[in-house]
């Protein structure tokens, strides 16, 4: 009885999401309404909070959807990597390839406004939609369910800790500094505060970082 209940509930959140990922991809993310969301799904609005908390939380899971390509091709952008160190920046650069052309989506992503940890949202999703989670090494799998981007970090870095390029004392500032380049960088794209080409966008944060990055590595 209960795994038909859960059954049912899934696919009546895939309705939603559906719904306002079609709104996405028709008109923009900025656009999502609950009035839009309800009627394309073909529900009233009141039967949107019998499964999601609001209308953010459907939005944060319908862009979810548009990550997918960022995950595709992740594991061949790091095809090859020599080490972690290797690997942390080249993930970070496949990440900025993909957030600054879509940092609306990003933003929805990493810096919604919900009322519990935005990882537990992501592991939503990928229960909802289990095939959209790709197959790759562990600690990829566990970065992709971590939507917070300190925890995503912190696995890429924890790998650098054991390979022995970065001091355990320096872990926590060192993460919070590329965090706070990335959401700066993001910030100033969404406000529109910057119009550079998008390439020259991307290859100037990797620069930061990877400046940023360089600075704590041991000697």
């Amino acid at each position: 009885m209960m795994l038909k209940k859960e059954i049912q509930r899934k696919r009546i959140q895939k309705y939603f999401i559906d719904a306002a990922t079609r709104v996405i991809e028709e008109e923009g993310i900025n656009s999502i309404t609950l009035r839009k969301v309800s009627d394309i799904a073909g529900y009233n609005s009141a039967t949107l909070y019998n499964y999601f908390e609001s209308v953010n939380h459907v939005k944060m899971l319908a862009a979810m959807r548009f990550i997918r390509p960022y995950a595709d091709q992740l594991p061949e952008f790091i095809l090859g990597y020599k080490d972690a160190y290797d690997k942390t920046l080249l993930i970070w650069k496949c990440f900025l390839n993909h957030a600054f052309r879509s940092p609306q989506i990003y933003h929805a992503i990493f810096f919604a406004n919900l009322n519990n940890p935005i990882h537990d949202y992501v592991k939503e999703y990928y229960q909802i939609y289990p095939e959209d989670l790709i197959q790759t090494d562990t600690n990829i799998n566990t970065m992709l369910l971590n939507s917070n981007l300190p925890d995503r970090n912190t696995v890429l870095l924890e790998e650098c800790v054991e390979e022995g390029f970065l001091d355990r004392a320096d872990f926590e500032e060192l993460n919070n500094m590329l965090v706070l380049i990335f959401n700066g960088m993001l910030s100033k794209i969404i406000n529109g505060e910057i119009n550079d080409p998008v390439e020259l966008l991307i290859e100037r944060t990797y620069k930061y970082i990877k400046i940023c990055f360089n600075g704590y590595l041991k000697k």
